[in-house]
């Protein structure tokens, strides 16, 4: 017996709306010197204005993207992290993180402003051989991550082997 009730249509349009909803939303925040959330790569599906400290990016899914979240209090920094993530199909499986609606697949997470800033250094030399870090597959992210919890040097990222992830990907492996 299917019932009618109020809460049940609500639900219903809970479940549409995330259904056909298939972008991926990151709030982003600028308050100087206390909290300071920004992105340092990805390609933006769309962006909404909150107020002139907020705003909401949109990624379409499969699009990579790097979140960095700083905060501090009086008494100096409490919190640094970035984390990479791949915006995620409806249906697909994902993590939570805060202030990224609905979440994604994390592929490298660091906490620590060291930590935070090796990673900082590793986008900015995909960066230098002329590649965008958004275009770099997704095992590389996690690699980094597995290497740095490792507390191993990550490899660098190469012309050849994006040349060769660009093959695999053309030939569908």
């Amino acid at each position: 017996m299917i019932t009618d009730t109020p809460q049940a249509r609500q639900a219903g349009r809970r479940s549409a709306d995330r259904s056909s909803s298939a972008v991926t939303d990151v709030e982003l925040t600028w308050i100087e010197k206390r909290i300071e959330h920004w992105l340092r790569f990805g390609r933006e599906a769309g962006e909404r204005i909150i107020d002139r400290r907020r705003r909401i990016v949109s990624f379409a899914p499969g699009s990579v993207f790097a979140f960095v979240r700083w905060q501090s209090n009086d008494y100096g920094t409490v919190l640094s992290r970035i984390d990479i993530m791949r915006a995620v199909e409806a249906g697909e499986a994902y993590q939570t993180l805060p202030f990224v609606r609905p979440g994604g697949d994390i592929l490298l997470r660091v906490q620590g402003w060291p930590k935070v800033a090796r990673v900082l250094q590793a986008i900015d030399a995909v960066d230098a051989i002329g590649i965008d870090p958004a275009d770099v597959p997704p095992e590389y992210w996690r690699h980094i991550h597995n290497r740095m919890a490792a507390r191993l040097e990550p490899r660098c990222y190469t012309p050849t082997r994006h040349a060769a992830f660009l093959r695999r990907r053309r030939v569908g492996l």
